[in-house]
Protein backbone atom coordinates (compact mmCIF):
# COMPACT_ATOMS: atom_id res chain seq x y z
CA UNK A 1 0.00 0.00 0.00
CA UNK A 2 1.33 3.30 -1.24
CA UNK A 3 1.79 6.51 1.57
CA UNK A 4 -1.28 7.80 -0.56
CA UNK A 5 -3.26 5.40 0.22
CA UNK A 6 -2.68 5.30 3.78
CA UNK A 7 -3.27 8.60 3.88
CA UNK A 8 -6.36 8.44 2.46
CA UNK A 9 -7.73 5.69 4.79
CA UNK A 10 -6.34 7.56 7.06
CA UNK A 11 -8.45 10.75 6.63
CA UNK A 12 -11.44 8.02 5.34
CA UNK A 13 -11.55 6.84 8.55
CA UNK A 14 -11.28 10.34 10.82
CA UNK A 15 -14.38 11.56 8.77
CA UNK A 16 -15.95 8.51 9.83
CA UNK A 17 -15.71 8.70 13.71
CA UNK A 18 -16.22 12.31 13.05
CA UNK A 19 -19.84 11.77 11.68
CA UNK A 20 -20.27 9.38 14.02
CA UNK A 21 -19.79 11.67 16.59
CA UNK A 22 -22.12 13.91 15.13
CA UNK A 23 -24.84 11.69 14.80
CA UNK A 24 -24.88 10.61 18.15
CA UNK A 25 -24.44 13.74 19.78
CA UNK A 26 -27.90 14.76 17.51
CA UNK A 27 -29.52 11.57 18.72
CA UNK A 28 -28.64 12.05 22.61
CA UNK A 29 -29.99 16.19 22.07
CA UNK A 30 -33.39 14.34 20.43
CA UNK A 31 -33.83 12.01 23.39
CA UNK A 32 -33.21 14.87 25.72
CA UNK A 33 -36.54 16.48 27.70
CA UNK A 34 -37.96 19.63 26.52
CA UNK A 35 -40.13 21.72 28.13
CA UNK A 36 -43.42 23.33 27.24
CA UNK A 37 -42.60 26.87 28.10
CA UNK A 38 -39.68 29.36 26.72
CA UNK A 39 -36.38 28.80 29.63
CA UNK A 40 -35.59 32.38 28.66
CA UNK A 41 -38.89 34.60 28.09
CA UNK A 42 -41.42 32.37 29.63
CA UNK A 43 -43.61 31.82 26.86
CA UNK A 44 -44.60 28.78 25.38
CA UNK A 45 -42.64 26.96 23.09
CA UNK A 46 -44.66 25.78 20.04
CA UNK A 47 -46.00 22.72 19.37
CA UNK A 48 -44.61 22.50 15.85
CA UNK A 49 -41.20 22.55 17.36
CA UNK A 50 -42.07 20.81 20.72
CA UNK A 51 -42.82 17.58 18.03
CA UNK A 52 -39.51 18.36 15.65
CA UNK A 53 -37.14 18.88 18.37
CA UNK A 54 -38.87 17.18 21.73
CA UNK A 55 -35.29 18.37 24.05
CA UNK A 56 -36.15 22.12 23.21
CA UNK A 57 -35.95 24.43 25.95
CA UNK A 58 -36.24 27.53 24.22
CA UNK A 59 -38.76 29.41 21.74
CA UNK A 60 -37.30 29.46 18.02
CA UNK A 61 -36.86 33.46 18.93
CA UNK A 62 -34.24 32.57 21.74
CA UNK A 63 -32.41 29.89 20.77
CA UNK A 64 -31.41 32.30 17.71
CA UNK A 65 -30.31 34.90 20.19
CA UNK A 66 -28.84 32.07 22.61
CA UNK A 67 -27.02 30.84 19.14
CA UNK A 68 -26.05 34.76 18.27
CA UNK A 69 -28.15 34.46 15.11
CA UNK A 70 -30.61 37.63 16.80
CA UNK A 71 -34.23 36.91 16.18
CA UNK A 72 -34.24 35.99 12.54
CA UNK A 73 -35.42 32.49 13.76
CA UNK A 74 -33.37 30.66 11.12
Amino acid sequence: MSTDERHIEAAEAAVAMMRDRAIAKVQASIAGVGAEDCIDCGEEIEPARRAALPSAKRCVSCQGKFEGRGSRGY
